[in-house]
């Protein structure tokens, strides 16, 4: 943990408060992991003497972008199937690959190279759902970034569990020996209702009242999807999740392109929250998620990337500017989803998803000093008229220049200060060398 105290001092202060201020010519305090205070530059000048200041004209701070719902190690399987739909691709291709492949060091590698491409943009907290999560929570730790780590559960064998029971009596081993950790806490990630029947779905539910944690969990990802859910059970897949208990204020659910009103307004009565991945689903063709319409519902929304198996990238700016122009499309207006409301659904929409927005998500003197900059001396920034819409629809992640998390710094003028960047490199390499002369000769 870094113990010292410092100022930063850009030229905009972009604070995602409950007013929605951008400050200028003010200081924002760091003390140890905290934000200790947001004031005009002058008051810091005489408030605080003898520490060190950052200063960054011609830069924004921000809060840290909150990846609302991705897998982390699929970073190894970049690019491993694309131009496939959903269930081919999934069933095909990226299950029989996991199926040889995954086991604790993919997935910690994995996750390594995922956490550096994050933090590079501007990432400073991810929502992970994958397998290895004891492993996925000891590299978050390692490499200093925030995490809510998924307890996994499905009905059929994996690498990480044979059966359901198995899943949940080890998740909630996990959940107990992640007690105490201060950046890293969980959530119960049932795959789907279509790969975790009605039985441990109950279950689950039980598991979440007795832990107090939420639940993650894709919900209404394609057309083809819910009608076949339709078809067997004669429920649709969210109202299999009402009637087992989970449709409440702390169900996470992933995707969500296709709702219906009632389900929209059953969505807004609960509280539940819409994890919105545009990238994803435009590239597997799943659909739009009618974004806009659970934003005038008051349906909190965030946005996450999905893995970069399906995207194929983990850049959250790209995300916000993706889900910008797809909802505007969808709601076939271009006043919805303004600047200002697609930087909360990358930063506090996501810490309230995740049940953390006590802690982060915000600059806020008492939050926790989660933080990143982008640098708008370039060429493709100038002139700025509004530094929020300028991030939102002209900013890529090479615009980050700096990241602290916790109040440590991890990326300082666009470089790493931590992570060993080209032996992350090299191991991604080994990786798909593996991984492609298996499949090859298979």
């Amino acid at each position: 943990m870094n113990t010292e105290q410092f100022a930063i001092t850009p030229r905009w202060v972009i604070c995602v408060d409950a007013e929605n201020r951008v400050l200028e010519n003010h200081a924002v305090i760091v003390n140890a992991d905290k934000i200790a205070a947001v004031v005009p530059w002058p008051e810091a000048q005489s408030r605080y003497h003898g520490i060190q200041v950052i200063d960054l004209p011609e830069q924004a701070l921000m809060p840290g972008l909150i990846n609302a719902h991705t897998h982390m190690a699929m970073n190894l399987l970049r690019g491993f199937a694309d131009d496939l739909p959903l269930m081919t691709w999934l069933s095909e291709h990226i299950w029989p690959a996991e199926g040889q492949h995954v086991n604790r060091e993919f997935v910690a590698d994995g996750t390594r190279l995922a956490i550096a491409e994050s933090v590079r943009g501007g990432v400073t907290c991810f929502n992970d759902m994958y397998f290895f999560p004891d492993t996925i929570a000891e590299t978050a730790k390692e490499m200093g970034i925030r995490a809510s780590v998924g307890l996994i559960a499905l009905d059929f064998p994996t690498v990480w569990a044979q059966n359901a029971d198995e899943y949940l009596s080890k998740g909630r081993e996990l959940y107990n020996d992640l007690q105490g950790q201060s950046m890293i806490t969980t959530m119960i990630a049932p795959h789907a209702p279509y790969t975790v029947s009605e039985e441990p779905l109950r279950k689950i539910a039980a598991m979440r009242d007795s832990l107090g944690v939420g639940v993650h969990i894709h919900v209404h990802e394609t057309a083809v999807e819910v009608q076949q859910f339709l078809e067997q059970h004669g429920i649709r897949p969210l109202a299999r999740l009402a009637e087992v208990g989970l449709l409440d204020d702390q169900l996470a659910a992933v995707h969500m392109t296709q709702l219906i009103d009632t389900e929209i307004e059953q969505l807004a009565q609960t509280g539940s929250h819409v994890l919105h991945c545009p990238e994803s689903n435009l590239k597997l063709a799943s659909g739009i998620a009618p974004i806009a319409r659970l934003l005038d519902a008051s349906v909190n929304v965030a946005i996450g990337t999905d893995g970069a198996a399906s995207n194929n990238d983990l850049d959250m700016l790209g995300e916000i500017r993706s889900a910008a122009f797809t909802g505007k499309n969808a709601a076939e207006n271009a006043a919805s989803l303004p600047a200002e409301q697609l930087i909360r659904m990358a930063t506090i929409n996501g810490a309230k998803a995740l049940g953390i927005d006590e802690q982060t998500g915000s600059i806020e003197a008492g939050k926790q000093a989660d933080l990143a900059t982008i640098d708008f001396n370039r060429i493709e920034l100038q002139p700025v008229y509004n530094p929020v819409a300028q991030i939102v629809y002209s900013a890529n992640r090479y615009d980050v220049s700096n990241v602290w998390i916790a109040g440590s710094q991890l990326l300082s003028a666009g470089n790493f200060t931590r992570y060993p960047e080209q032996a992350l490199i090299d191991k991604a390499r080994q990786w798909g060398e593996r991984i492609q002369s298996t499949r090859i000769t298979g």
